[in-house]
């Protein structure tokens, strides 16, 4: 998917299938709201334990189309070294800079895997760096209005939750697009979720996150800045 028009979400993650894993059921929602969405992928998936990267650009490629975004594209920053170096933040800002994004999703900066959070590092850097007029790549500067942090795998509280309810299967489906991820098989048996469990763990931690926006499923994010309300009256979620 290669359309560079202007778009008002872009998603960056580490890995293709990180998106489907965090925020799927958030772009989904953006889009019924006819709000235009897109995905990069920094690497291509090449050193993972299961699959190609020729098999993982197909899936990721079918998944783009279950999500209903408008852009998706792998960048060639190597799958295991995601770095936060110059070359990396650049090839960030050319993206940004064409697609200029009002807000822009990120990983949370703590998680298990080196990719992921280094991934949230870089990504806010380049999202600095596109804003300076004298970085020069070919288009204008641009910088995001919103950065927020898709925080599932994280072990904090959310700024915020997005109900997914409408959405939850086609997240789910977005997810097993992945068959070279998640279908069972004798490679990495250990490190992955057998795939009869797949949906429970799925489902289980979109419903605790629902509870706590009190809606049936929700994906949590994580917002550095401090809200601001013009009317307390119209503020969400019931406190007793």
């Amino acid at each position: 998917m290669s359309d560079l028009a202007p778009v008002d979400i872009l998603a960056i993650a580490a890995h293709r299938d990180d998106v489907e894993q965090t925020c799927g059921g958030t772009l989904l929602r953006m889009h019924s709201l006819q709000l235009r969405t897109a995905i990069l992928d920094l690497t291509q998936g090449e050193a993972g334990t299961r699959g190609s990267a020729e098999d993982r650009a197909r899936e990721a490629e079918e998944a783009a189309h279950i999500l209903c975004v408008a852009w998706r594209e792998a960048l060639d920053i190597p799958d295991g070294r995601v770095e936060n170096t110059w070359d990396n933040r650049i090839k960030i800002v050319r993206k940004l800079r064409q697609l200029r994004p009002r807000v822009v999703i990120l990983p949370y900066g703590q998680g298990r895997h080196p990719d992921h959070y280094n991934s949230s590092t870089l990504g806010y850097e380049a999202c600095f760096l596109s804003g300076l007029a004298k970085i020069e790549t070919g288009d204008p500067p641009f910088r995001p209005f919103k950065i927020v942090y898709a925080s599932l795998y994280a072990d904090v509280r959310p700024s915020f939750v997005v109900d997914i309810t409408p959405f939850i299967e086609e997240r789910f489906r977005a997810l097993l697009a992945y068959r070279s991820q998640y279908a069972d098989q004798p490679t990495g048996g250990t490190l992955f979720v057998p795939q009869d469990e797949i949906r429970e763990r799925t489902f289980s931690l979109a419903r605790h996150y629902g509870l706590l926006g009190g809606v049936r499923y929700a994906e949590p994010f994580v917002q550095k800045e401090v809200g601001l309300v013009d009317d307390l009256t119209l503020l969400p979620v019931s406190s007793i």
